[in-house]
């Protein structure tokens, strides 16, 4: 009992930790004029990919772990499907900005100038991140209160 509390609480922790990390992402990336100002932006990934990692491994352990419902419940939400698809949305949003700032780090490690161009770009993937990671927080009060389930199944 102990044990599903704690990683239960993790996974909602991760939550907030993940919407601060992603909203300041978004900040600084917004601000993101002069190879300077990428020290907020990356350490805001950091935090955010922490975050992510969290969230994703507090979540397998849930649903996989023994520790929740099981596999069965989860696979046969519907809110649950609604949750994964929203991840994997944040995820494939996530591969430009992921491989631009990888591209920024490498080229600040040699001593160049990274081109921030796309700052702007991911800043505004950033922000539908930030709403579709709401969104799953929506869903996930909804499979707490059985919303989106037959009636009776509870």
């Amino acid at each position: 009992m102990l044990v599903r509390w704690l990683i239960a609480a993790l996974h909602l922790l991760a939550y907030g930790f993940a919407l601060a990390s992603i909203l300041r992402r978004t900040w600084s990336l917004r601000r993101a004029s002069v190879p300077a100002a990428l020290r907020s932006v990356f350490r805001a990934d950091t935090h955010w990919g922490i975050s992510a990692l969290v969230l994703i491994v507090t979540g397998l352990m849930r649903v996989f772990g023994g520790f929740e419902k099981g596999a069965d419940y989860y696979l046969h939400e519907p809110l649950f499907h609604v949750k994964m698809t929203l991840l994997v949305a944040i995820l494939i949003l996530e591969v430009p900005s992921m491989l631009g700032l990888m591209r920024w780090r490498a080229s600040i490690r040699k001593g160049a100038a990274p081109d921030l161009k796309k700052a702007r770009t991911y800043a505004r993937f950033n922000v539908i991140q930030t709403v579709l990671l709401a969104l799953m927080v929506f869903a996930a009060a909804g499979m707490a209160r059985g919303i989106g389930l037959p009636a009776g199944a509870v």
